[in-house]
């Protein structure tokens, strides 16, 4: 079971990879976006980073909405609204509840990924986050189906997402300012796709 000490651990340490990726992720976002893709991940999770010490005692629920929030307010773009919704709908199904195992953690993968499809009025092949997301949670929902342990279960994650990554530079984006490049999208990964691989890189390595 995961703690909500653990949880503001893993925040922390989801905070020092996107640090450390920021100047990588907006290179990616330099090639078919809007130029800034790391830069405002990095401005989000020091946000995060900061009200953590704030978040100590409080429910894992509660923990995450506050997360959304402040990606939400200090993330621009698109990626702010985006990966705001996934962690306040995940917080949602984790309200209340101060530790969470596997089976929860899917569940809150399920409502994330819902709330960046309805946010983002995106789906799977679109060359967004989505690409890395999805196989992430399939991967692991398998995984745990065949009753591994919560690393062995992280670990199908992290391959399924750095597999969706590689996916997206075959596909055209058809969705936000990469869209604009039509084919000249191919061979570019997905800068959103990246970010939520490195979150969950971040989340793997805790265990």
């Amino acid at each position: 079971m995961t703690d909500s000490a653990k949880v503001l651990e893993l925040l922390s340490a989801m905070e020092a990879a996107i640090e450390e990726n920021a100047q990588f992720l907006t290179d990616l976002d330099a090639a078919i976006g809007d130029n800034d893709h790391g830069i405002n991940m990095a401005r989000g999770f020091k946000k995060v980073g900061e009200d953590l010490p704030g978040l100590a005692g409080k429910d894992i629920g509660a923990i995450l909405k506050k997360v959304g929030m402040d990606l939400v307010s200090t993330v621009g773009g698109s990626s702010g609204p985006l990966y705001g919704t996934a962690f306040m709908k995940a917080g949602a199904k984790a309200a209340g509840k101060n530790e969470i195992g596997m089976e929860d953690f899917l569940v809150m993968m399920d409502e994330a990924i819902a709330g960046v499809q309805m946010r983002g009025k995106a789906v799977r092949g679109e060359k967004t986050m989505l690409d890395a997301m999805i196989p992430a949670e399939e991967a692991m929902k398998a995984a745990a189906a065949e009753g591994k342990d919560t690393p062995a279960v992280l670990a199908a994650g992290v391959k399924a997402a750095e597999e969706g990554v590689e996916y997206t530079k075959t596909i055209i984006a058809t969705k936000g300012r990469a869209s604009y490049l039509g084919e000249r999208s191919i061979g570019h990964q997905d800068p959103g796709a990246t970010s939520f691989t490195v979150l969950l890189q971040a989340i793997a390595a805790g265990y």
